[in-house]
């Protein structure tokens, strides 16, 4: 039978066409009853021949055929296309950190295994999670999608070996096995040509920050399945960050530091994106997300949500060495500077404006002697274009009449000086000398940390502050660190705060209490 050219003599020697042509249609009208049957009949057979092709080779289209409910968004084509190239064999190493709620383990744990096993029905997966429930949970929801009609449509000639019942240990009609584990269990005996781990970290060992739960688990993973990956295998993380010491921390720190370790490829995908936007808008609107951020302890949300953990490994300026301000008015304060580290104003959008306010003020020491000490007034940070970093600088000074304003004079601060000059507020520009990089400047500063004399009061802005300092210098963004330094040093280059191991110095007489409340 030949309709609009096409000979049908078969579903699996014809060529598919893209859209059903109207021609066809019309063409099928004027056949007799019988021949119009059978017709009909082989366009149902191609239509579902096309579907099956389209999900055995895209997997995302994999996914929108098994997974009804689907909303989709531009994260899950990152993750399909990196999918892909695992199980095409061209990527054996691959790591995605992502949020909580955005699909993670859907992808990873239920939708990916089968489509492997769709294709290679005689290989092996070694399915992990935090927890061996959570495992077997997973190699459950896998094991009834194989059983599924909507999947054998897929792969037809795919389906479970007759005695497969075990929910975490069963295998294919092509010898194909898989086994789910938990973190800490054993797999003595099993083989991997996909290895899948799925969060193994629990909510409860992330929140401790004991470095050695980290530790123990790259331990379990180096000398249990890691050892039991077949050759050619692949292994897949997926995980939501932690620590800087959590598995994906050690495992790309042992691939720089080890030569002929794993390369990796590592997918990050914070819940808000470096340009303002939600990672999954389609689902998780940015309102929401804000809302949360805000609620949520900020090294809480930079960690799982953005996937940026900081550390206290190599920081500079610790956490605990900041002092906490209980009370909910600030000291009066005898002198205050506020500063400025601005950002370009054009094509760099990703990068913050920042302003710190900062006081002097005394109080007694442990001699019972007044002795200088500082404290974070204000922190606000920003993306913003030039007319709104003039009108914000106007609005912090007029807010708070500093005694000393500085702006650093690069990329947007050098206009930013010239107008508010213009304006009538005295700007003081801070030029770094030569060699006097980022480091170096939070290293002068951070004998005031040790010392005992910084404080902060008990909110939202002034933690993002003290994250910003605990994470530097690995932190994507350190905007607040460089307007606090530039505060600090002005204050220590000025005497404010001397320090038992400064010289000893004349001492300076301040004529003005600032006016700022």
């Amino acid at each position: 039978m030949v309709i609009q050219g096409i000979e049908f003599k078969g579903v699996s020697t014809f060529q598919y066409v893209p859209t059903m042509n109207p021609n066809i249609l019309n063409q099928i009208k004027n056949l007799d009853s019988v021949e119009k049957a059978e017709m009909l009949d082989l366009l149902e057979e191609w239509e579902a021949a096309k579907k099956r092709e389209g999900s055995q080779n895209n997997f995302l289209t994999f996914v929108q055929e098994m997974w009804t409910a689907f909303i989709h968004g531009k994260h899950h084509e990152i993750m399909a296309e990196a999918f892909e190239k695992v199980v095409k064999g061209d990527l054996k190493r691959l790591i995605i950190n992502m949020p909580p709620r955005h699909t993670k383990s859907e992808f990873a744990s239920y939708l990916l295994p089968a489509w492997f096993l769709g294709q290679y029905p005689e290989k092996k997966i070694i399915q992990t999670a935090h927890t061996a429930e959570l495992a077997v949970g997973f190699g459950r929801k896998v094991r009834n999608l194989v059983n599924n009609n909507d999947f054998k449509d897929v792969f037809p000639n795919v389906s479970l070996q007759a005695d497969s019942k075990a929910a975490g240990r069963w295998n294919t009609n092509k010898g194909g096995e898989y086994f789910a584990i938990g973190v800490g269990g054993a797999v003595t005996g099993k083989g991997a040509d996909l290895l899948i781990i799925d969060d193994p970290h629990s909510e409860q060992e992330g929140a401790s920050g004991d470095v050695n739960v980290f530790n123990r688990t790259y331990e379990w993973y180096t000398s249990g399945p890691r050892q039991r990956l077949q050759p050619n295998g692949a292994i897949v993380v997926v995980m939501t960050r932690w620590h800087q010491r959590d598995l994906t921390g050690q495992v790309i720190d042992a691939s720089i530091k080890r030569g002929g370790a794993d390369q990796w490829e590592v997918i990050e995908l914070p819940a808000i994106l470096p340009s303002g936007e939600a990672l999954w808008s389609e689902f998780w609107k940015l309102e929401e997300l804000e809302a949360l951020r805000a609620e949520l302890p900020n090294s809480k949300w930079q960690s799982q949500y953005q996937q940026n953990p900081t550390s206290e490994e190599g920081a500079l300026v610790k956490r605990e060495w900041w002092q906490t301000w209980e009370e909910r008015d600030p000291p009066e304060c005898e002198f205050v500077i506020q500063s400025w580290d601005t950002a370009f104003m054009k094509n760099q959008r990703a990068d913050y404006s920042a302003c710190t306010t900062w006081g002097v003020f005394y109080r007694e020491n442990d001699e019972g002697m007044l002795a200088p000490n500082v404290i974070l007034l204000d922190a606000y940070k920003a993306r913003l274009e030039f007319p709104e970093l003039k009108v914000k600088a106007v609005e912090k000074h007029s807010q708070y009449k500093p005694d000393a304003f500085i702006v650093e004079a690069k990329a947007a601060g050098m206009p930013l000086i010239f107008e508010l000059r213009q304006a009538g507020i005295p700007v003081q520009e801070y030029t770094p000398s030569r060699g006097n990089d980022k480091i170096s400047r939070v290293n002068a500063v951070s004998d005031l940390f040790s010392s005992g004399v910084v404080w902060c009061p008990e909110t939202r802005w002034a933690e993002e502050v003290v994250e910003e300092f605990a994470g530097f210098p690995n932190v994507e963004h350190d905007d607040l660190v460089d307007s606090s330094t530039q505060a600090l040093l002005r204050f220590r280059q000025g005497g404010f705060i001397p320090l038992p191991s400064d010289e000893e110095d004349e001492p300076l007489e301040h004529n003005k209490v600032a006016d700022y409340y």
